[in-house]
């Protein structure tokens, strides 16, 4: 738990450095953000890469554990549907639509953005990020109560990348493989999810 509250309290450091400009605007650009991940990816690269363990394990796992993205696209879906019958100002297929990103906040808020209007397109944004920041902050606490996978299923399109590192740690490294496994199924059907979605609430 201690290093979520490390994650989000630099994320929240970062966030009044760039309300306050209070860095150099030569290092806002995305530039840096893909190096710094790009670093992170190596980090935990070397780190599975050190354990001939983890491939081993990964042989070896329950050939189920491939269906845990598709449980986690029907999971969000379903859930995304009940919160929109709840709604009077938004359609079950909208709700869905913000949901379909998946914490990919940078492409589904752009697609909801294009098709459904800023508002809407605002709104997958910041449930996107939320998604993400539950993740980072939540997954021992997912991984203690509600299994090894919760954290991987609730970190949706991020489990290959922001959230690996705290998965990881959280769950062990014997499931690193499977959250990249994950993550990578969720971010590839973000874009065709969010398109369809958006399209049938037209």
């Amino acid at each position: 738990m201690r290093g979520s509250l490390i994650i989000v309290s630099f994320f929240v450091v970062g966030t009044l450095c760039g309300v306050f400009h209070l860095l150099p605007p030569e290092l806002l650009g995305g530039e840096l953000s893909r190096y710094a991940l790009y670093a992170l990816m190596f980090c935990v690269g070397v780190s599975i890469g050190n354990d001939p363990q983890t491939l081993r394990n990964f042989r070896s796992l329950n050939p189920r554990l491939m269906l845990l993205p598709i449980m986690t696209v029907l999971g969000t879906m379903a859930g995304c549907a009940a919160a929109g019958l709840l709604m009077t100002h938004r359609t079950p297929l909208e709700c869905m639509a913000v949901g379909a990103g998946f914490g990919y906040y940078s492409l589904s808020s752009i697609f909801i953005t294009e098709y459904k209007g800023a508002e809407l397109g605002t709104v997958a944004l910041l449930s996107n990020i939320m998604r993400e920041i539950v993740a980072l902050l939540c997954a021992p606490l997912l991984a203690r109560y509600f299994g090894k996978l919760a954290p991987i299923s609730v970190g949706g399109a991020t489990t290959m990348d922001t959230t690996l590192p705290v998965i990881t740690r959280c769950c062990g490294r014997e499931l690193a493989i499977v959250s990249i496994f994950h993550g990578f199924v969720v971010d590839f059907s973000v874009p065709f999810l969010v398109t369809l979605l958006c399209s049938l609430s037209l």
